[in-house]
């Protein structure tokens, strides 16, 4: 079997700002979104930061022994090596996984290869910043037009279903 790695810009050892809680973030490089205002452009590079196996990254995640969030960069501009994280980070240690990315829901159920990932996701906060809709009281996100999508209650559905209450919830 190949070695599936991923170019990884940078790991937060239990950091609180990408989700509740402590959490390993795990920062992907890539993203063709180009949001103006961005405040990470250096991550669109698609062929940025350093090439690590999903073992590697799982070692990690073992270690930190926190939830998982997995920015960038765009996770989702890597679907198939990100779906198949996801799969090991849930099969091996059981985390949570918060997933940002520029894609919305809409955009993501008409798509197949990214709509194969959600099913190893918890919590999806979707959409491009927007840099007119910038505020800085939202928890978690950057712009008031990205949701917080609980990807569970929303498979198979047009609208997804937005969490208001994450702060408590064991499974976040």
């Amino acid at each position: 079997a190949q070695m599936i790695r991923l170019n990884v810009l940078d790991i937060a050892e239990g950091t609180g700002v990408d989700g509740p809680g402590l959490r390993t973030a795990i920062y992907l490089a890539g993203c063709q979104h180009h949001c103006p205002g961005c405040h990470n452009p250096q991550s669109w590079d698609m062929n940025g930061g350093s090439p690590m196996t999903i073992d590697d990254l799982i070692a990690i995640v073992k270690v930190n022994d926190f939830n998982v969030t997995l920015s960038g960069g765009d996770p989702l501009f890597h679907p198939e090596e990100v779906m198949e994280l996801c799969r090991k980070i849930k099969i091996d240690t059981g985390k949570t996984i918060w997933c940002y990315t520029g894609f919305t829901w809409e955009e993501i159920s008409a798509n197949k290869s990214l709509s194969a990932v959600m099913r190893w996701i918890d919590v999806l906060v979707d959409g491009r910043f927007d840099i007119s809709r910038r505020d800085t009281s939202l928890r978690f996100r950057g712009s008031s037009n990205q949701r917080i999508i609980d990807v569970n209650a929303s498979m198979g559905k047009i609208s997804p279903i937005e969490l208001t209450e994450y702060y408590d919830d064991p499974r976040l």
